[in-house]
């Protein structure tokens, strides 16, 4: 299957399909493609409370996550099969400024040797902060729903990054601490006897 452009959109995405949504010229003569895929995790897998509330931003899935990929036009214009060099007339200035090429193509593929390898975006979750990370926590760390506590990994900020992995995205997931409570238990201690409050040894 060759890479098609407008063969697919973020508003028909699936899960476990990949959309390469476009390539952007970013310095150094590069050019940089922006993928989107909606990756089915185990907090969003058949989550009910999520599915009854989808209309609730509060309890919004996240939708697709996003992975960049940055590449030298001639080298990129021969693995996917499409011109990103200056020569292409399809280049265009999108509403923000930028240089773009719009592709949306679904499940686009690399052909290497001539085999063409799926381009799938991969997460990979760290406790490790890049520069930006840590001087944004407040938007960057990972939160219980979109204003709630932060979610760490033994008692520090857990950072989800992605990145583009051909044939089968490999994620690398990290242990969630148990949320913390900040209400008082409204149970009964051990040993307590519910009607009278008498202690018993």
């Amino acid at each position: 299957m060759a890479n098609t452009i407008n063969s697919g959109s973020l508003q028909g995405l699936q899960v476990g399909q990949t959309l390469l949504l476009h390539a952007r010229k970013v310095a150094g003569n590069k050019v940089q493609f922006e993928f989107a895929e909606i990756v089915r995790t185990q907090s969003n897998a058949a989550n009910p409370l999520a599915l009854f509330n989808k209309s609730d931003d509060r309890f919004s899935q996240g939708g697709a996550r996003r992975a960049w990929l940055t590449a030298e036009p001639k080298d990129a214009s021969q693995y996917l099969g499409i011109d990103f060099t200056d020569a292409n007339p399809n280049w265009t200035v999108d509403s923000m400024g930028r240089e773009i090429i719009p592709l949306n193509i679904i499940d686009p593929v690399a052909t290497i040797q001539g085999e063409q390898i799926p381009m799938k975006v991969e997460i990979f979750e760290t406790v490790t902060p890049t520069e930006w990370q840590a001087a944004n926590i407040d938007t960057a760390a990972k939160r219980r729903g979109k204003d709630g506590a932060f979610i760490t990994h033994k008692g520090m900020y857990i950072f989800a990054n992605t990145r583009i992995a051909f044939h089968k995205a490999n994620h690398d997931f990290l242990e969630a601490d148990a949320p913390k409570t900040t209400a008082q238990s409204s149970g009964i201690p051990a040993g307590v006897d519910f009607s009278t409050g008498e202690i018993f040894n």
